[in-house]
This record gives structure tokens, C-alpha cells and sequence, in this order.
């Protein structure tokens, strides 16, 4: 791995996070594909969309996550299977509620998040800037949708409360 200036044994350990945060990624995304088809009641519309834009960024997220593990001279996980196993997301009923499916999403945000900064640290480790600054970019995107998220699960009066 030359052309990178990485040493190989510390950015395997980076690459064995990264393919953890795919197969988190892979099953969120089913999740809300799953979500996105089976949402139902007063809130369908606006939930119809968000999670249709959620699924079709984890998309990209999926294919980028991939991408850098190729970058990095690895091969990215790429069976169901395996993305089941090592994923700390889990499957979800399709019957949930629209609030129940909007608090699912958050929960799955934060195992998310603990990924993603596990990522970082031993890409740090191993001193993979590029792979810091595409985690670090999606540590902010997630923050702010489940911010966002947290906050149209929200009644109040227009002012922020703490959960």
C-alpha cells in the first residue's frame, strides 16, 4: 500500500470497523425500505418521504463505505448473511407504529454513531486521513437528522425540551 503511505496492519483494523459500519448500514437500510413501504396514518407523508431520503442516502453511504475499504486494498463484506451477523442493527416488524418506526430509526442512529466513532479512532490509530474525514462527514449528516427526527416526535410549543 504504497501509493497511500498506510501500514497495512493497522489499516486492516480500521477496514474490519468499516465493515462492521457496512453491514450497519445494510440492514438500515432495509429497515427503512421496510418503513417507507408499510408507514401508515396521519403522518404518512411527511414519514413516507423522510424515510424514502434516509434509505436513498444509506445507499450512497453503502457504496462509499465499500469504495473505501477497496481504496484501502480490502475486500468489503457483501453477503446478507454476513451483514446480519455483524450488524448491531437488528430487523424490525413491518406493523410498528409511525412513532414507534421514527423512535426504531433514532435508537438505530445511536448504534450508528457508536460505529462510526469506532471507526475513527482506529483510523486515527493508523493515521487514514481520508478515511476520518468521510466518517467525520457522516458523524454531522446523522447528528443533524436525528435532531431533526427527535424533534418532529416532539409536542411542544414550539420551544426545545430536553428528552
Amino acid at each position: 500500500m504504497n501509493y497511500l503511505n498506510l501500514d497495512t496492519k493497522k489499516t486492516k483494523e480500521t477496514v474490519t470497523e468499516l465493515n462492521i459500519l457496512l453491514s450497519d448500514y445494510h440492514v438500515y437500510y432495509q429497515k427503512l425500505r421496510n418503513f417507507h413501504w408499510n408507514v401508515s396514518g396521519e403522518n404518512f407523508f411527511d414519514l413516507h418521504e423522510q424515510f424514502e431520503q434516509l434509505y436513498d442516502d444509506a445507499k450512497i453511504k453503502i457504496d462509499e463505505i465499500a469504495e473505501r475499504i477497496l481504496t484501502l486494498r480490502f475486500a468489503p463484506v457483501s453477503n446478507l448473511s454476513d451483514y446480519l451477523e455483524a450488524s448491531s442493527i437488528k430487523e424490525s416488524k413491518s406493523d410498528l407504529s409511525d412513532r414507534d418506526m421514527v423512535d426504531t430509526i433514532l435508537g438505530d442512529h445511536g448504534k450508528i454513531l457508536k460505529q462510526l466513532s469506532a471507526v475513527v479512532k482506529k483510523a486515527d490509530d493508523a493515521g487514514d486521513e481520508g478515511t476520518i474525514d468521510l466518517i467525520g462527514a457522516y458523524i454531522r449528516e446523522l447528528e443533524k437528522t436525528s435532531w431533526m427526527l427527535d424533534a418532529w416526535r416532539k409536542k411542544t410549543a414550539g420551544t426545545y425540551k430536553e428528552a
